[in-house]
């Protein structure tokens, strides 16, 4: 019951917060800002970078610590709301570290993707940049999670692909 009431508290907060966003960065625990906190994750850091350059984007933070490609699909209508022009996708690996079989996996990135085309929002793919930064070094200990460097690496390589 609290568990459900948690749920519903932190689905209507993303919906309200996300509601004036023009991209959404929808991902786990990198996209979250796991290790070095929300305001230096690579949404909070591609906004400064977009504003900087004169493009005055708002970049929603989706990003959800463990979560999976379910977890990700079912809250896909409440963080990218109406006006989202973008969706940055980090889907990371906890299907696989979670025992979601591939094939699971593979239908809910594609039931993703689905709706997003269906309404006309550009899907930008991150895991390449998440995993480019991971292999230059730019990893906490534990291996997996970017440092503030590697948020700051891949917020550059997003801009670079935003006009």
């Amino acid at each position: 019951m609290l568990r459900s009431l948690i749920l519903i508290c932190l689905v209507t907060f993303a919906a309200t917060t996300n509601s004036s966003a023009q991209i959404v960065a929808l991902g786990a625990s990198n996209t979250a800002g796991y290790g070095v906190g929300a305001s230096a994750a690579f949404p909070a850091v591609l906004q400064e970078l977009l504003r900087a350059k004169g493009q005055p984007m708002t970049v929603s933070n989706a990003g959800v610590s463990g979560d999976t490609t379910g977890g990700m699909l079912s809250r896909l209508s409440s963080v990218a709301p109406d006006g989202t022009k973008i969706v940055i996708l980090q889907i990371g690996g906890n299907d696989r570290r979670k025992g979601i079989s591939e094939a699971e996996a593979a239908a809910n990135r594609s039931e993703i993707r689905k709706r997003l085309h269906a309404r006309g929002i550009r899907i930008i793919e991150a895991d390449s940049y998440v995993w480019s930064a991971l292999r230059s070094g730019l990893r906490q200990p534990d291996g997996i999670h970017l440092t503030a460097e590697g948020h700051r690496k891949v917020a550059q390589q997003l801009a670079a692909s935003i006009r």
